[in-house]
């Protein structure tokens, strides 16, 4: 999960940034969310395929979806000017949480999510190249410095030192992509459509070969643990709807870091792993440049 870059739903209004602290706290529960997941998912990975996680994480999303929105907008969640962009926008969420939770049984938790954490300095250098945007002051020396913390953590000799690093870089590319289209549809579109139709597409693309990884979990608590990662990404999502609601983008992103936070502690809670100092230095490198970078951007 990248720090907040846009708003779900559209134009901004000066009730947006009403309750601040109440929109930190949102944010940080559903931060708390995406990594209590995270982990739930490395449990999973290691006795189940990861295409059929990654399934059941948007499949029970997107009915989470309809239980909080159909009632109130019915057929109007499928309403969209630009389906195209919907659909591919989807599709590529998809694709990076499957890059995501492909890497998670090869790699420690803090490490992953540390990686994919260099995304908001990709939006920021793709919104420049795509959507015209211009580039927050220093954003060229932070994508070095965050590629510097990148290469802290993937070094040789290293426990990250292996293939499965990439996953999580192109994870965060992916996300980056899917950032940039979230911007531009945010012009386009209501913002519940956009989410659930991300959702959906996710549910539908990973679907496709679904018969050819499907395996039914031995463990009925498997069951109900790929029931758990659908319902905290969904709600985890809708957490960070409402903060976002409720507080700046700009004010909330700093906090966001708190992801790698809750992923380190988790990683040596449950999983007894604890990154050595210099990957240390490398997550404090991409977690320091990101929130400067946030900083910058409130107040440009």
């Amino acid at each position: 999960m990248s720090p907040p870059q846009s708003r779900p739903g559209g134009s901004a209004h000066a009730s947006h940034a009403a309750h601040p602290v109440r929109g930190i706290a949102l944010l940080i529960c559903a931060v708390s969310c995406f990594a209590v997941m995270e982990a739930v998912v490395k449990v999973l990975a290691s006795r189940n395929p990861v295409g059929v996680i990654v399934w059941a994480r948007y499949f029970f999303n997107m009915l989470l979806l309809l239980v909080f929105m159909g009632p109130g907008l019915g057929a109007g969640l499928l309403r969209t000017h630009r389906p195209g962009l919907q659909w591919l926008r989807g599709a590529i969420l998809g694709v990076s949480s499957v890059c995501f939770f492909a890497g998670l049984p090869f790699l420690p938790l803090a490490e992953a999510a540390a990686l994919t954490s260099i995304g908001p300095i990709l939006v920021a250098m793709l919104a420049v190249r795509l959507l015209g945007e211009r580039a927050p002051p220093g954003t060229a020396w932070a994508l070095m410095v965050s590629f510097i913390g990148v290469l802290l953590i993937v070094r040789p000799g290293g426990a990250v030192f292996t293939w499965a690093a990439l996953l999580p870089l192109g994870s965060a590319l992916c996300y980056a992509a899917y950032q940039i289209l979230t911007r531009r549809l945010s012009t386009i579109d209501d913002g519940r459509v956009t989410q659930f139709y991300g959702a959906l597409a996710a549910t539908l693309l990973l679907s496709v070969p679904l018969p050819w990884v499907w395996q039914m979990p031995e463990r009925p608590l498997d069951i109900a643990l790929m029931v758990g990662v659908g319902a905290l990404g969904g709600f985890g999502h809708l957490l960070l709807v409402q903060a976002l609601k409720l507080a700046p983008a700009s004010l909330l992103a700093p906090f966001a870091y708190g992801h790698i936070v809750i992923s380190l502690t988790l990683g040596l809670l449950v999983f007894g792993a604890m990154p050595d100092a210099i990957a240390l230095s490398g997550m404090a490198l991409i977690v320091g440049t990101g929130v400067v970078m946030a900083v910058r951007q409130r107040r440009g």
